[in-house]
């Protein structure tokens, strides 16, 4: 299994000011997991995890697309084990 992937943005957004169409996303670890629960909020949540996971600036995932955060946070969620799973350690 890969431990990083390539997300294409169907709408670019600015990085360090640099304009990309194109992110590296990295599979989620338990630190992040641990870090991301520390935010108020699903939203709030999900822009830690995808800054962290994609190694790019929170007002990054901020200007992104509705569209490219919702397909992002998908590829994300397969990522993420089941609750079942989790409950069992």
């Amino acid at each position: 299994m890969k431990k990083e992937e390539t997300f294409k943005l169907a709408h670019p957004i600015e990085v360090d000011g640099v304009m990309t169409d194109t992110l590296k996303l990295r599979r989620p670890k338990v630190r992040d997991i641990k870090m991301m629960d520390q935010y108020p909020g699903d939203v709030e949540k999900s822009i830690y995890l995808l800054s962290a996971l994609c190694e790019i600036p929170p007002d990054a995932v901020e200007e992104m697309d509705a569209d490219d955060f919702g397909r992002i946070s998908e590829k994300v969620s397969g990522f993420m084990p089941s609750a079942g799973r989790m409950s069992g350690f």
